[in-house]
């Protein structure tokens, strides 16, 4: 069964962790915080930009990044920087595979990313834009990571019975 990960190292801010929790319901998609975080998860910001799909949210919280490392040792972790080489539609993302982002003013530490070269990946763009906002990038990558599965027990066009839509 595909299970992908989204793993956020240290997030700062609320509204930005809600929005990818968010996003992870909607997919089925596991999140992974690393702490410190830079909110409480009872913030009425992280529970409003999350809306009443936080509890639906399958998240798993990690002391730091020495305890995350400890609990998924087998872990494929894609890590999302500005200084990786790869694009990410450049990687073929395994059904349980992890895509990491890291906070919002540092990102992911040069230290980590140093120890997996080969699985960093970037987000082009273009000038000297610094980076993307955090949500829009997990989006971003977890939907190309979806693609690749074939969007597993999502629906699809022609599926869609929520909603009537009428001309």
């Amino acid at each position: 069964m595909v299970k992908l990960n989204i793993v956020l190292f240290e997030p700062e801010i609320p509204s930005n962790t809600g929005n990818i929790g968010r996003t992870c319901a909607a997919t089925g998609t596991r999140l992974h915080l690393i702490e410190p975080l830079g909110f409480s998860l009872s913030e009425k910001a992280l529970k409003r930009a999350g809306m009443d799909y936080w509890k639906e949210i399958d998240v798993v919280r990690y002391i730091d990044y020495q305890d995350f490392m400890e609990k998924n040792p087998d872990a494929r972790i894609y890590m999302a920087t500005t200084k990786a080489r790869k694009v990410y539609t450049e990687i073929s993302y395994e059904p349980d595979c992890f895509l990491m982002f890291g906070k919002e003013s540092a990102g992911i530490p040069e230290e980590i990313l140093k120890e997996h070269p080969d699985t960093c990946m970037r987000i082009p763009m273009i000038g000297e834009t610094r980076s993307l906002n955090l949500s829009n990038s997990a989006a971003i990558v977890l939907y190309e990571a979806l693609r690749q599965n074939g969007f597993p027990g999502m629906r699809l066009s022609g599926e869609l019975t929520r909603y009537r839509w009428e001309a």
